[in-house]
């Protein structure tokens, strides 16, 4: 890694990243040629590089992988959690290898570059990851030409002219475009995602989608429910004319502070209507928001699918997976609102609920089942909340 200033381009490189900083690392770039400006992580997962650069919590980010061999089992057309992706790069040790698995479809380079999205690799991702702990999470710029001609201070300037996510609100960005009916069940091998058969009698959630991941909503249908999508900006109204059992907040990128301007004032309302509520990651934070709690943005975020999370009420540890760059401030949690989980990281908040027990959320992502299935029982118990009418 060198400093950003004129400088000859390294013989053979057709990829760089250039952090706000002045720090520029020369790779090989694969997928889409281009540059793309947004904030720089790591995650620390070993597979499932397809759904996290599809996770629509990624938008406005850049990810380091610290598993060396990404790209080894292709990709396919089921292992997605959006359409497209929404990360905007990423940044792998070794380049992309011939796939080798019987699922496999297409190349990654070949899946990144037929959706806009640029890949680089040779880099020092241990020395990356390192940086960004000691550091924290920088802006950067992620770039890739064939021919190998680039324009660093050029670069430089856009890395450093981006806001950053703090207080930028991405959820509008994401979000559905409009209310939809969600079918599908969780995948199973030669199956697919199959329905689960009548789903007429079953508990009814509404899901509000500020960058929902669609596992989650598989999940909740193999729990037992019927699940209707609203936007993000969806209104109290316009909630409650589905007629819902429980509301359902969804994960989503950028700051909560900033989504909860339009965000808390409609789950204050929902809550006040008894009806169950759980939460996901940016759903969990908008719930303590709504709550009158606090969120922080974080030195460098929690990201990976190996992260410790212990359950308060009887102190077992779930291995969880998590993507957030923001947390609930522990000491903001105000009377009435139980703390239920906590990172054996370093020792964040990662679960709430409301006194009584109608309304909870989790920081991490149970329906991506990294235990594999350790925290499975937030969808059976919201589900049967529902249910039993307590």
């Amino acid at each position: 890694m060198a400093d950003a200033k004129p400088m000859p381009v390294p013989a053979g490189a057709t990829g760089v990243l250039v952090l706000a900083d002045g720090t520029v690392a020369w790779g090989h770039g694969f997928g889409a040629q281009g540059a793309a400006v947004g904030e720089v992580c790591f995650h620390t997962a070993m597979t499932g590089y397809q759904e996290i650069m599809t996770d629509p919590s990624f938008a406005g980010q850049i990810i380091t992988f610290t598993f060396p061999h990404i790209g080894n089992v292709g990709t396919n057309s089921e292992d997605v959690e959006a359409q497209s992706p929404h990360a905007l790069g990423m940044i792998v040790r070794e380049g992309v290898t011939a796939p080798s698995n019987f699922r496999s479809t297409e190349r990654l380079d070949a899946w990144l570059a037929a959706r806009g999205r640029i890949g680089l690799s040779g880099i020092d991702t241990r020395a990356l990851t390192r940086r960004i702990r000691v550091d924290g999470a920088p802006n950067g710029v992620i770039a890739h030409a064939a021919d190998g001609k680039f324009d660093v201070p050029a670069l430089l300037a856009m890395a450093r002219g981006w806001p950053g996510l703090e207080g930028m609100d991405l959820a509008k960005d994401v979000t559905a475009d409009a209310t939809n009916t969600w079918h599908g069940g969780v995948w199973r091998l030669g199956f697919g995602y199959q329905g689960e058969g009548d789903e007429s009698a079953r508990p009814h959630v509404v899901a509000i989608d500020y960058g929902a991941k669609r596992n989650i909503f598989r999940n909740l249908v193999d729990a037992g429910a019927r699940v209707s999508v609203v936007p993000a900006t969806a209104s109290f109204d316009e909630v409650m004319a589905l007629n819902p059992d429980g509301i359902f907040l969804s994960n989503g990128p950028g700051d909560p502070a900033a989504t909860g301007e339009y965000a808390v004032p409609v789950i204050r309302a929902l809550l006040k209507t008894g009806k169950p509520l759980f939460g996901i990651c940016l759903g969990h934070q908008l719930l303590a928001l709504a709550l009158g709690g606090r969120t922080v943005k974080m030195h460098q975020g929690h990201r990976g699918a190996n992260h410790p999370v212990k359950r308060l009420s009887d102190g077992a540890v779930e291995i969880t997976s998590m993507n957030h760059g923001f947390a609930v401030e522990r000491d903001s949690l105000g009377e009435g609102v139980r703390e239920t989980h906590v990172s054996l990281f370093d020792g964040s908040n990662a679960g709430i609920e409301l006194e009584g027990g109608r309304a909870f959320s989790v920081q991490y992502h149970p329906e991506a089942s990294p235990g594999p299935q350790d925290s499975l029982y937030l969808f059976e118990r919201f589900v049967a909340m529902m249910g039993s009418g307590s």
